[in-house]
C-alpha cells in the first residue's frame, strides 16, 4: 500500500501539532507511543463523523459534499496509520533477523 505525498504531509502536521499541544520541545522526550495512540483515536473519529454526516444526508439533513470530505478524511487518517503501522512491523522484524 502506498501512501500519496498529500497524506504524509497530513500525518507529518498532525505529529507536529500533537508534539506542540504536549509542549514538547528539542529537549523533552515524545512517547511515540502515545503519538500512535492519538493518531488511531483520531481516525476514529474521523470515522464517527464520516458515518454521522452520512445518516445526516440519508436524513435530509446535511450536503453530500460534507459526507465525501468526511469519509475522504477518514481514509486519509486510516491509511496513515495502516502506513506506520506496517513500517513499525517492518522494523521490528528487521531487529529480529539482526545477528547477535
Amino acid at each position: 500500500m502506498a501512501v500519496d505525498p498529500l497524506s504524509a504531509a497530513r500525518a507529518y502536521q498532525q505529529a507536529a501539532q500533537a508534539m506542540q499541544s504536549r509542549g514538547a520541545t528539542g529537549g523533552d522526550q515524545i512517547d511515540f507511543g502515545a503519538l500512535v495512540q492519538d493518531a488511531v483515536r483520531q481516525a476514529g473519529q474521523s470515522a464517527q463523523v464520516a458515518e454521522q454526516q452520512s445518516l445526516a444526508v440519508a436524513a435530509g439533513q446535511a450536503d453530500i459534499v460534507d459526507v465525501v470530505t468526511a469519509i475522504a478524511a477518514a481514509e486519509t487518517q486510516l491509511q496513515t496509520v495502516i502506513a506506520v503501522r506496517d513500517q513499525v512491523i517492518s522494523a521490528y522484524q528487521e531487529i529480529l533477523r539482526m545477528p547477535i
